[in-house]
């Protein structure tokens, strides 16, 4: 059985930071770029950042470059995203989701999502408070 399980998520402070994970089951990890997206309350799904499973590049959304990284581990087909100088802005819900073919500066550049991944895991929620 296929499996995304995201965590980590909770309540922060503006300017905190929080650390989410993506573990993955069920599938050839190593073989599918893994991406975060979030969804606001009223909003479409954006994406947030990705981690590319040919080379390990990272990319970013503009609204989270210089304070989000995302990084891997194929031993323990995880991903992560390191959060930092959090806004209320980013409140939302996080969700990882792996693609094989789908590249990462798509994922990584969507503003309103129009196409599909092969895998989603259920979300976590990130609330940044003012």
């Amino acid at each position: 059985e296929v499996q995304l399980q995201a965590s980590g998520g909770g309540l922060v402070q503006a300017g905190g930071s929080l650390r989410v994970s993506c573990a993955a089951s069920g599938f050839t990890f190593d073989r599918y770029n893994v991406g975060w997206f979030r969804r606001a309350p009223g909003k479409d799904h954006e994406g947030v950042a990705c981690i590319s499973s040919s080379d390990g590049t990272a990319y970013y959304s503009d609204s989270v470059k210089g304070r989000f990284t995302i990084s891997s581990d194929n031993a323990k087909n995880t991903v992560w995203l390191q959060m930092n100088s959090l806004k209320p802005e980013d409140t939302a819900v996080y969700y990882c989701a792996a693609d094989s073919l789908r590249h990462c500066a798509l994922v990584a550049a969507t503003t309103s999502l129009n196409y599909g991944m092969d895998y989603w895991g259920k979300g976590t929620q990130v609330t940044v408070s003012s």
